[in-house]
């Protein structure tokens, strides 16, 4: 079908997909079920299987991701020429599989490990295991052809991680005109957080210096300065103290930090930042999703809000393996704050 016909379709279909799915409102009853049993029947509405009880957390959780990539993909079947931002945020699961298929082959393991297999829109091969070279031939990863060193693996993974950033922040660029400046609010905002994500994280939990963090992170010039489009907001949290709210309250993503009281003992906290930031989005995607129908932001919002749906699955299934209370469970996945 052309892509006026093929748009129109995917909006609806997609729009039945999310009426049926664990957001908004209903994603608070994935924490209300009491057995992981409970939580399969809700979830996939189908006989759980006959496995010992501690084994369905991980079951739950594949299931689930699997059930989203192939719906993600159905979408995608529906045009003769998928928009790259679409392919790119599919994608991110090549280069989670390619971290985990080096992994595999580190530890000297005979079969190729569980990947999330995207089809036709995977730019890997994975039927030529244990072959790291053949794996990646003649892909954007092809330069990953041997397996690295454990010494050397977190330089490639973060080699890894700047590539797929690049390729979808640059993936914006190629949506029509009239349709770009939406994606990239939703986009270009996701990664430019990431990197806030990751330079507090490094700063408050390895107590890294500034310039050492700064070659953690994922810039689009080489002047790597708080004037990247990508990396400025980053950079700039990397002069405050970490204890002094005064130092945070007048930067961009102060309203997504945790609460700060007069007078009481203020410490910012990476871990609510990235849960704020989670919740920050799905909101923006759903909005994205109703204002803009017939467009590139259709796949590129329901797959993040999608992806918020995956992580609610998650945490409830990992809650209750735990037996963690559910509102611990509420307050991590945002429901409750």
């Amino acid at each position: 079908m052309d892509k006026a016909s093929a748009s129109s379709f995917v909006y609806a279909k997609a729009s039945g997909m999310l009426a049926r799915s664990f957001t908004g409102p209903r994603a608070a009853s994935l924490f209300e079920v009491k057995k992981l049993s409970e939580l399969w029947t809700l979830v996939f509405n189908d006989d759980v299987p006959v496995i010992p009880e501690e084994m369905l957390a991980e079951k739950i959780e594949r299931k689930a991701e699997l059930n989203f990539v192939s719906d993600f993909t159905n979408l995608l079947e529906c045009y003769s020429k998928p928009e790259p931002v679409s392919l790119a945020l599919l994608q991110s699961y090549d280069y989670t599989n390619l971290k985990d298929v080096s992994h595999a082959l580190q530890n000297g393991d005979k079969e190729l490990p569980p990947i999330v297999d995207i089809g036709r829109f995977s730019m890997l091969h994975y039927d030529e295991w244990p072959s790291l070279a053949k794996i990646t031939e003649n892909s954007p990863l092809a330069w990953y052809n041997e397996v690295p060193s454990r010494s050397t693996q977190k330089d490639t993974d973060l080699k890894l991680d700047t590539q797929y950033m690049l390729s979808l922040w640059k993936a914006v660029d190629k949506v029509p005109v009239s349709e770009r400046k939406s994606v990239a609010e939703l986009v270009h905002e996701k990664l430019r957080l990431q990197n806030c994500i990751w330079a507090l994280r490094l700063k408050v939990y390895y107590n890294m210096a500034g310039d050492e963090i700064l070659k953690n992170l994922v810039f689009l010039d080489d002047n790597k300065d708080a004037t990247d489009p990508l990396a400025g907001e980053a950079v700039t949290v990397l002069s405050f103290a970490t204890d002094t709210y005064d130092d945070w309250s007048k930067w961009k993503y102060a309203y997504l930090l945790n609460p700060h009281t007069e007078g009481e003992v203020w410490t910012v906290d990476p871990r609510w930042l990235e849960q704020s930031v989670i919740l920050d989005m799905n909101k923006k995607a759903m909005k994205h999703f109703r204002r803009n129908p017939f467009t590139a932001d259709v796949l590129v919002s329901w797959f993040m809000i999608k992806q918020y749906e995956l992580d609610c699955i998650r945490t409830a299934a990992e809650g209750l393996r735990l037996s963690v209370d559910e509102s611990h469970m509420k307050e991590f996945a945002g429901i409750e704050r």
